[in-house]
């Protein structure tokens, strides 16, 4: 080999090993759920998903977040299409945020439990993390209530899933008469300010998901 091409071969190596490492790219999350998770009645850039991206991104935790939201839907319905949204987006991970159509209907906790149980055990699949988001029974009797609030703990830790309790904890603590400006007008579903409250209070766990992602 020339003296000239051993010095071209040799500036290429040394370029190479300066050469800073290309960033992996962002995980991929699937936020599942229902119209809490799809931002019913927001603007484009106010629901959930854009609001807790920014969040993520803000922190040092940028992800790429795949709005997996049907208005509506119930654990049952996400039971049945959970197979067709991991194959279509394939996530690194998986948030699941389903329930609250349940309790409106009255549905028992015993059945929401077999549902999300299916749902986590296809999510989770080949050690994708997990991420389970609950939210407090609201009416009913205080057994009615209990069940839910004991299943999601338990889901969770069957499943080895993070997990955030209660979604709306922050919109509770804060008195009822001023309650009005973090709610649409049905009094369900989250105003815009709403949504940052309870993005805040779901961040933190949203990016130990991301860490489990980029660890996985």
């Amino acid at each position: 080999m020339s003296p000239a091409r051993r010095n071209v071969l040799a500036g290429a190596a040394a370029l190479a090993l300066t050469r800073p490492a290309e960033a992996a790219p962002p995980p991929g999350l699937l936020c599942f759920g229902d119209s809490l998770t799809a931002g019913y009645g927001l603007g484009r850039t106010e629901g959930l998903v854009p609001r807790l991206s920014a969040w993520l991104t803000d922190r040092g935790h940028p992800a790429r977040l795949i709005d997996g939201g049907l208005s509506g839907d119930t654990t049952y319905r996400g039971r049945v299409r959970i197979q067709l949204s991991l194959r279509r987006h394939r996530p690194d991970a998986v948030m699941v945020e389903l329930g609250g159509n349940d309790m409106l209907r009255g549905w028992s906790a015993e059945q929401a439990e077999a549902n999300l149980d299916a749902i986590l055990t296809t999510a989770g699949k080949g050690g994708r993390p997990l991420l389970l988001v609950g939210i407090q029974a609201p009416g009913g009797g205080a057994a009615w209530r209990g069940a839910w609030a004991r299943m999601w703990p338990r889901l969770a830790a069957r499943h080895d899933a993070l997990l955030l309790p209660d979604l709306y904890a922050p919109l509770a603590a804060v008195p009822r008469a001023r309650r009005g400006p973090l709610l649409l007008r049905d009094g369900v579903h989250p105003s815009a300010q709403g949504v940052r409250l309870i993005v805040d209070h779901l961040g933190p766990a949203a990016a130990e998901l991301v860490r489990r992602a980029q660890a996985a």
